[in-house]
């Protein structure tokens, strides 16, 4: 059986980006990480890992991956990460009914916040 374990981003910031990402995911540091390597883990334990990977590199527009966050109160969820430093991005063939909200980190890279509730 295989499983996905972690998902890694290249980041500029390091401690930034695993401010933003461990606040906006309610995760938490591995504690032997490197200065240049974070793995953030779900604090209930469930679900991937993100492993933050200070590396340079240019983001592809649009990405060619991307993380769909599920969320019950999406409106609330966007304007918690916006509050932490996330920016919405506005894409002119996103359909008037989509169920979900594009959103950048603070480093541009783009995840969606999707509407779950019922």
């Amino acid at each position: 059986m295989i499983r996905v374990g972690s998902i890694v981003l290249r980041v500029d910031d390091l401690r930034r980006q695993t401010e933003f990402w461990a606040a906006a995911l309610d995760y938490v540091a591995r504690q032997d990480d490197s200065d240049d390597f974070v793995l953030l883990r779900p604090r209930d334990g469930v679900g991937p890992n993100l492993s933050l990977d200070m590396h340079h590199s240019e983001a592809p527009t649009p990405p060619r991956i991307h993380l769909d966050l599920y969320a019950d109160d999406q409106p609330a969820e966007v304007a918690r990460l916006i509050t932490l430093g996330a920016t919405e991005v506005h894409w002119d063939k996103r359909p008037a009914d989509a169920d979900y909200v594009i959103l950048a980190d603070p480093e541009g890279n783009r995840f969606c916040v999707i509407d779950a509730g019922e």
